[in-house]
């Protein structure tokens, strides 16, 4: 019998994208990414909607994620259906048709003393 791991909803809160950066792109820009990992034999479709403090949600994004394959995704680069802007606060919510498993991470380069935190996102039933 094949374990089922991961979960087809995840939440991310304290998402915030800094402006500034201490160095050259795209290896010094400053980033928060997902990771995210499907074990599964089927290929994950995954929506992506962002919510904001002071108006309505935007997306879906989608995107996909190859059956036994990782995929690191920076919300920097999700323009479609509209940029997300920088330093403004924001949550996602990245639903998925199969079991996958997300990782939050942040990149801040705003020093010459670049900081790289990650956390899991929280799981959906």
């Amino acid at each position: 019998m094949t374990k089922i791991i991961g979960r087809t909803s995840w939440a991310i809160v304290g998402g915030n994208i800094a402006l500034d950066q201490s160095g050259p792109e795209p290896d010094f820009t400053s980033r928060d990414s997902l990771s995210m990992l499907n074990l599964g034999a089927e290929d994950a479709q995954v929506e992506i909607t962002i919510f904001y403090v002071d108006r309505e949600p935007v997306g879906p994004y989608k995107l996909a994620l190859a059956a036994r394959r990782v995929r690191e995704v920076r919300f920097n680069d999700l323009i479609d259906p509209e940029a997300i802007p920088l330093c403004t606060h924001y949550a996602a919510l990245v639903e998925a048709n199969v079991p996958i498993v997300v990782l939050f991470s942040r990149v801040d380069t705003r020093q010459a003393e670049n900081a790289r935190t990650a956390s899991m996102a929280f799981p959906g039933e």
